[in-house]
């Protein structure tokens, strides 16, 4: 097993849950830049309610590779291709080196690395590094017609919004550190929730 690293200069996304409208544009974006067959997601959409008549709430919750401070699925391969590109702050995937065991996709507490069953590897959100390294942002971030998704230095997108949050009533334990900020809805707090199929 690869030993435990720490993502000392984190790079993750801002998520404007309050000008989110659930269009999914974002998950389409994603899915044609990185040509990805039908069942696959690198970043997903998911609706959902809270509350019931006369007062229901929805909100949507846009996910993707949040690279974690502490990422499990660094720790757990043992081939050594997930790994914290040190320069750039995100987590990336070497697909030479994947052996398709699918621990990384087991030990992510958010299901984000996907196993491309055909390919027998292991893929995932990069953060768009090709764009990016071209001064371009994410394709996720540049499609959203809301402007509600950012990317870059995780301490200055919480420094530029210090009321966000890494964590929801929908997401896990913040465990690993997740290198996310969320501009949150008050419903992605309160009481039973229900995953609305859109």
């Amino acid at each position: 097993m690869a030993d435990v690293k720490e993502n000392k200069n984190p790079q993750g996304f801002y998520f404007n849950q309050q000008m989110c409208i659930g269009c999914r544009t974002c998950q389409v974006a994603c899915k044609d830049k990185n040509d990805l067959e039908v069942g696959y997601l690198f970043r997903r959409v998911e609706s959902f309610e809270v509350g019931e008549f006369p007062a229901p709430a929805t909100f949507h919750y846009s996910g993707a590779c949040n690279h974690c401070h502490t990422p499990a699925c660094v720790e757990v391969c043992p081939a050594g291709a997930t790994y914290i590109n040190e320069e750039d702050g995100t987590v990336q995937h070497d697909d030479e080196a994947c052996i398709g065991c699918g621990y990384c996709v087991k030990a992510c507490p958010y299901g984000h690395p996907v196993l491309i069953e055909e390919l027998n590897v292991v893929h995932r959100c990069d953060g768009c590094i090709d764009l990016r390294s071209a001064g371009e942002k994410p394709a996720c971030v540049a499609a959203c017609p809301m402007r509600a998704l950012d990317f870059g230095p995780i301490e200055e997108l919480r420094a530029a919004h210090p009321d966000g949050v890494n964590q929801i009533s929908v997401l896990p334990e913040p465990t690993t550190d997740p290198s996310v900020v969320i501009d949150a809805r008050q419903a992605a707090f309160a009481g039973e929730l229900k995953q609305l199929v859109l």
